[in-house]
């Protein structure tokens, strides 16, 4: 990149005057062209010529990676280029946007099958597409900002017909920085919810928050800014962070299908369920809690006819079919898709999920082991072999309820995912506990908070026996019995992740009696574990 900039600068300067750049964040940027033009008012940018930009656009790599890499140094240069008419900037700015879109659409896909990637793989993904979007965001912001303080200008003028465009592209670009966020469980600043907030409410002002757009050439229907802004706060009421990333990505699409359902307004109108200060800052909140004082930038949302919506296309999926006018950018497994619909169905009812047991603030630590091999280990009795091999994490419980508790800590290992196993012991105890990995997020200070649901108190690992032919096979499937989970004759078993067959009975020996069990359902699955329910049979 820096010597495509470097090429492409040189066609406009004097001998004698060279080109300086620094370094930021490891990559090379411009920090100004030393040009002279007497004879033309075009800016004093390679970009400035109409010819140069052509040829950029024609000669970006083919692979994304570099694409966008190189797009991305353009967006550095233009930031630093302040003699731009605004008209001519936002159009740079735009062609430039509209050919990264295809690449970054791969990047994303590519980020979202992370079994592919290595950890330094999937970590450059997410720098190059966070940072991608906040300097384009960041651009057009400027533009817009140019027209509300040089109103006069003849740039401002020129660019006005376009501002529906700008405001929405803009709002486009925040939101997919807040979920690349999302992605990493991380937390929002004031500063991006008011860099969200406050240019809705510019276009509001302006009469063209309502205009419908075109996002990008060859994007499936229409868009507007209230609608890009709506978007946003609908995913930051949706509970991202009990979703894995792919799920979130999904959850995301099928907010822009449902979106036209939703009631949104400046008014606290009947069924408002969340209501948002577009000025203040911060995110959206149930009206469980009533804004402090009466604000103009106060705006209210609800679910509208969506609820209804949402469950009739939960029973087409559950009859294993797609609607034809359902667009998600790609194919998804069903359970996933279905995992999804159902989590959105709680959070877009009418009454949002309370919480199902109170929760009592405590104070203390717990040890942490993780995944279902060393669960199956400490349930086995062998705890001594795994404090040899590793030490277990150390977390603190900040509050408890009978369903699970949520812990902090400052490190987490890069394995810990929602859905993620977990075995726990609390400080003085000597007992282990079962449970899941349910919620994830990081506050600004790095420190991780993590829902965990209880799966069992009375947890023992075991050795199940499939039936073949009217025999048992010789082969064993390990598992985790969760004892204190047996009743109407019900039983749940942890198994590792594929070893569910709901055409499969299984037996196991404990306490010198043998079990036979009849598999009923997949109840769910984890990172690397399936929970199965079974059905007790009599041995015959």
């Amino acid at each position: 990149m820096l010597l495509r900039l470097a090429a492409a600068a040189n066609r406009f300067i004097l001998p004698g005057y060279p080109l300086f750049f620094h370094r930021r964040g490891g990559r090379p940027a411009r920090r100004g062209f030393m040009i002279l033009n007497f004879f033309s008012s075009r800016p004093n940018h390679p970009l400035g010529d109409a010819k140069e930009v052509k040829r950029v656009l024609a000669e970006l790599p083919l692979d994304p990676v570099k694409a966008v890499d190189e797009v991305f140094g353009w967006f550095e240069s233009l930031r630093l280029a302040d003699d731009f008419r605004l008209d001519h900037l936002f159009d740079v700015v735009s062609r430039l946007d509209e050919a990264a879109q295809q690449h970054l659409r791969r990047l994303s896909r590519d980020y979202l099958q992370p079994a592919r990637l290595s950890k330094s793989e999937e970590r450059r993904l997410w720098n190059l597409c966070y940072n991608y979007w906040g300097e384009v965001a960041g651009l057009y912001a400027r533009c817009l900002d140019g027209v509300r303080l040089n109103a006069s200008d003849k740039g401002s003028e020129a660019l006005k017909a376009n501002l529906s465009l700008v405001g929405a592209r803009l709002l486009a670009a925040r939101s997919a920085q807040l979920k690349w966020i999302d992605f990493r469980y991380g937390a929002v600043g004031e500063d991006m919810w008011c860099g969200i907030g406050r240019p809705y409410l510019a276009a509001e002002a302006g009469g063209y928050a309502q205009k419908p757009v075109q996002l990008y050439p060859g994007a499936i229907g229409m868009t507007s800014v209230a609608q890009q802004y709506l978007q946003v706060l609908l995913r930051a009421s949706s509970s991202m962070n009990a979703l894995l990333p792919l799920e979130i990505e999904l959850a995301d699409r099928l907010i822009a299908h449902f979106l036209p359902g939703f009631q949104f307004s400046g008014e606290c109108f009947p069924g408002s369920v969340y209501w948002v200060d577009a000025d203040g800052g911060l995110p959206p909140t149930r009206l469980a809690r009533l804004p402090a004082q009466p604000s103009k930038s106060l705006r209210f949302f609800s679910p509208g006819t969506v609820p209804q919506a949402l469950g009739e296309l939960i029973h087409v999926v559950e009859r294993g079919t797609l609607p034809p006018e359902l667009n998600l950018g790609g194919e998804y497994p069903a359970p996933s898709l279905l995992k999804v619909l159902r989590h959105l169905a709680l959070y877009w009812a009418p009454v949002p999920p309370q919480r199902e047991h109170v929760r009592h603030a405590v104070k203390t630590r717990i040890a942490v082991l993780q995944g279902f091999s060393d669960c199956l280990t400490v349930f086995a009795g062998d705890v001594a072999r795994l404090a040899t091999e590793r030490g277990a994490e150390s977390w603190v419980v900040e509050n408890v309820s009978l369903g699970g508790f949520c812990a902090e800590t400052g490190t987490v290992s890069e394995c810990l995912r929602i859905g993620a196993l977990l075995c726990i012991q609390p400080e003085g105890g000597d007992n282990w506990v079962l449970g899941m990995v349910r919620r994830f997020s990081l506050t600004p200070e790095g420190v991780a908070s993590i829902g965990i649901q209880t799966l069992s108190r009375k947890a023992r690992s075991i050795e199940l026996r499939p039936r073949a032919s009217g025999l048992f096979a010789s082969e064993a499937i390990p598992a985790i019995w969760l004892s204190d989970e047996n009743s109407s004759g019900e039983w749940r078993l942890a198994l590792p992740r594929g070893s569910f067959d709901v055409r499969q009975m299984v037996e196991f020996v404990a306490d010198g009696q043998r079990y036979q069990l009849m598999p009923m359902e997949l109840e769910e699955s984890g990172t690397d574990f399936d929970i199965g329910r079974y059905r007790e049979q009599v041995a015959g």
